[in-house]
């Protein structure tokens, strides 16, 4: 399955998905645009799995994609507890129709 460009040059797209997914952590929900809550949940799901693994290389790992610190250690201390359980499907897209100005489809991608 090929990944979405979302309309931007790869560094762009690159730096847009770990602040996205920085601030999905940090915040719990963020709202955007369908496509890219599609990609954000995909790339948080990967984060929330590598800190299901608990080690220094997966705590290394993180703190290279994400942006803060005090986000990965919420990531690691507890969002990764709360999901020991679960085998996947940490996050939640919910639709919530078009945007006024330019007709986009919005999401809201909430942590379940």
């Amino acid at each position: 399955m090929a990944y979405r460009r979302l309309g931007v040059k790869s560094a762009h797209r690159k730096a847009m998905l770990r602040n996205a997914s920085t601030s999905l952590l940090k915040h719990g929900r963020i709202e955007t645009t369908q496509p890219r809550a599609k990609e954000i949940a995909s790339v948080t799901e990967k984060m929330i799995s590598l800190g299901k693994q608990g080690d220094l290389a997966a705590r290394r790992l993180a703190l290279a994609y994400l942006l803060d610190e005090d986000v990965v250690s919420k990531l690691f201390n507890e969002l990764a507890p709360k999901y020991a359980g679960r085998g996947g499907g940490y996050t939640r897209i919910v639709r919530l129709g078009n945007r006024r100005g330019d007709a986009a489809a919005m999401a809201l991608v909430e942590l379940i």
